[in-house]
């Protein structure tokens, strides 16, 4: 007697099994029907760690999470209909941040599209080009020949998202009823294949001899902006930036403003002192070397776009990370190589001076010292206090909007390692708590995050999965969207009603329906004791901290005045 829920399961078993022969180990599942085949295989194999999350967009997140820790790929499963278009924000965030997810969405077969068939809809190609592939196989057919295919296919889906460009893939898989076998035949299974590491892309010889040639004689600077996630990078960049005797301007999310690696030509404060007009035209470069996407700073950015520089951009991804289009030089080679070559065939540092212009300007902002009242939290001490009191070897998690901006103006520099993280692809405020939980499960460790208000709003789902979490939240909550208020839109009428848009939650009210632990703090004195209980609780912890916003803007204009007339 034919077994169609059998052939379901046995076509699912295949291509899970195939996905964890090319390195995936861990899938985040929603619940549905439709999608019963792959999660009973997934739920069954023995080298697969499966995690539940009900809300599909959380979910997506999540697993990007898991993903970003290493850059493992990182399966995601959903039933027909809506479901997996809820995974779009977080697909959009995988796609520009080249992070590595395996989208299988379960389907209604052929016969039932386009008749009005309950939960069903056009799911092919259902993201567009935010995917590095998309397959649909058809409904699952019987047969060794059909089954072989099957695992083809999930061994070069997984390649295409973990590739020299990785990214998103989408598997779209049709099932037809039954979707549960007459019985559930007992697994078969290969040993997980130990997946091998894809060679570095080796700059050209060609080219290092242009680069060189640039970069000798003339002041420069090394730009690391967000995404470089190589272990290996910043030893070998800041090696390269110390032999060359230049300044290493460092993004706070290109994870070099902390670590064991040579600190001596990292500059951190550039975001505040490039404000200074006087210091900005004395440290005009010839020629900037960069890598990684973007910096955070607008500043920096705006300092560039300005002084026109020879720009030598390193994107191993095939992209084209510069929105100042200023690049003259694009170097598809691996960061550590291109580093590595230059350093040992460069024949020696530019005039020290060059180096040290930078360090003072560091140094003058550093001393503008402002008196900061207790009375209300402050966001600058905020950060320099939880840097000072997160422990060595711990993640942070940044919110957009005001939380990075206000890391890349205040975190300093430091030997403690810290790794700080951020969804900066697309630099959404959605999912930021489901993203921070994955990297938390991902390394069983302790997470801490910095989000604002609204950031927490919108994903305050996502604390469904904050059960087997530890950490501690850090909510910066300055009633709306506080960054507005730094743009123009300020002075627009309606600017608190389609802005601003303050929430007015109780978030000690989320904290308790969620069973986190809550600290509410309304002065900055209050600040640094509760991160230390805080740091000492089981089970994720939420720090709200109650920002002026009037004063804290008055406060950021006073420090900025103060550092353009040192």
């Amino acid at each position: 007697m034919s077994d169609p829920g059998g052939e379901n399961l046995l076509w699912a078993d295949a291509l899970i099994d195939s996905l964890i022969q090319a390195g995936v180990r861990q899938a985040v599942i929603s619940p549905g029907s439709r999608s019963t085949p792959l999660v009973l295989a997934c739920s069954r194999h023995p080298h697969l760690r499966t995690w539940t999350q009900v809300d599909e967009r959380c979910a997506a997140f999540f697993a990007l999470g898991l993903a970003k820790q290493d850059q493992s790929p990182v399966a995601v499963i959903a039933t027909s209909g809506s479901a997996p278009a809820h995974w779009y924000p977080a697909v959009i965030e995988a796609n520009h941040s080249g992070t590595p997810l395996l989208l299988l969405s379960a389907d209604r077969p052929p016969e039932l599209q386009g008749c009005g068939a309950n939960q069903t809809t056009d799911q092919k190609h259902l993201f567009g080009h935010q995917v590095r592939a998309f397959f649909d196989p058809g409904p699952p057919r019987a047969g060794t020949d059909a089954l072989e295919q099957i695992k083809d296919l999930g061994m070069e889906a997984t390649h295409q998202a973990t590739g020299q460009n990785p990214g998103p893939v989408h598997i779209n898989l049709p099932f037809r009823e039954p979707l549960i076998p007459n019985s559930i035949p007992a697994v078969t299974v290969k040993q997980p294949a130990i997946t091998t590491p894809r060679s570095p892309l080796q700059p050209d010889q060609a080219q290092i001899e242009r680069i060189l040639e640039i970069t000798s004689n003339e002041p420069g600077m090394i730009i690391c902006g967000p995404d470089s996630p190589q272990v290996d990078f910043p030893p070998a960049v800041a090696e390269l930036a110390r032999r060359m005797g230049v300044p290493l301007l460092a993004d706070p999310l290109s994870n070099l403003r902390f670590g064991a690696h040579a600190q001596s030509s990292i500059i951190c404060r550039y975001d505040t002192f490039l404000h200074n007009q006087k210091i900005a035209s004395e440290i005009r470069p010839k020629w900037v070397l960069r890598f990684g996407a973007a910096p955070v700073s607008k500043t920096l950015l705006q300092f560039l776009e300005t002084s026109r520089p020879t720009t030598i951009l390193c994107a191993p991804r095939g992209d084209w990370p510069d929105p100042l289009h200023q690049t003259s030089e694009m170097v598809r080679a691996d960061p550590v190589e291109l580093c590595n070559a230059l350093t040992e065939q460069m024949q020696g540092p530019i005039e020290p001076e060059w180096l040290q212009r930078l360090q003072r300007a560091e140094e003058q902002v550093q001393q503008v010292q402002l008196e900061m009242p207790e009375e209300n939290p402050n966001p600058q001490l905020i950060i320099e206090q939880l840097i000072q009191t997160i422990p060595a070897g711990s993640t942070l998690f940044s919110g957009n909007s005001l939380p990075i901006r206000h890391l890349d103006s205040w975190s300093g520099c430091g030997s403690k390692p810290i790794r700080i993280l951020a969804n900066r692809g697309i630099s959404g405020i959605d999912g930021n708590i489901s993203t921070m939980l994955g990297l938390e499960a991902a390394t069983g460790t302790p997470i801490f995050g910095l989000l604002g208000d609204l950031a927490c709003y919108h994903d305050m789902n996502g604390l469904l999965a904050a059960h087997t979490s530890n950490g501690v939240l850090v909510l910066l909550n300055n009633g709306g969207g506080g960054i507005f208020c730094y743009l123009p839109q300020a002075d627009l009428e309606r600017f608190e009603q389609h802005w601003l848009t303050p929430t007015n939650l109780d978030f000690s009210k989320m904290a308790e329906l969620y069973s986190l632990n809550h600290y509410r703090i309304t002065q900055q004195s209050g600040f640094q004791p509760a991160l230390a209980a805080a740091t000492q609780e089981p089970g994720l912890s939420l720090i709200e901290v109650m920002i002026d916003r009037e004063q804290s803007q008055a406060q950021h204009q006073t420090w900025l005045d103060a550092v353009r007339s040192s």
